[in-house]
């Protein structure tokens, strides 16, 4: 019988643990920046939807091998992450250096993520 676990549908569904100041979400153990809370509503329902098609357009090129479609699509990711506060520079003003695609451990966040870790 294999060891493997299998996640329930409530698990898989689950959101991403938000580090305590809302700047990050932890995903297999890494750092990813969240968007910006300060947008609106409504920027960030179309800057999202921004995404979501250039992240479709990513996909089609890949299916087509079309390689100059695929890096502007992959342009039009990046701008809109950018857009979101998911990239370029931070959202926040106190200074705080960006801890952005980093392995949770090797941060900051060391001490809240291993307590998460260990109450999982």
């Amino acid at each position: 019988m294999s060891s493997l676990k299998i996640a329930s549908s409530a698990e898989a569904s689950a959101p991403p643990p938000v580090t305590p100041d809302g700047r990050y979400i932890v995903v297999r153990g890494r750092l990813w920046r969240r968007a910006n809370p300060d947008l609106d509503a409504e920027q960030r329902r179309a800057l999202t939807a921004d995404l979501m098609r250039a992240r479709r357009a990513v996909g089609a090129a890949l299916r087509d091998r079309d390689d100059a479609a695929l890096a502007a699509a992959r342009a039009q990711v990046n701008e809109a992450k950018i857009a979101l506060g998911e990239r370029g520079p931070v959202w926040w003003s106190d200074g705080t250096p960006d801890q952005n695609r980093r392995m949770a451990r090797n941060t900051r966040y060391a001490d809240w993520y291993e307590a998460l870790r260990s109450t999982a």
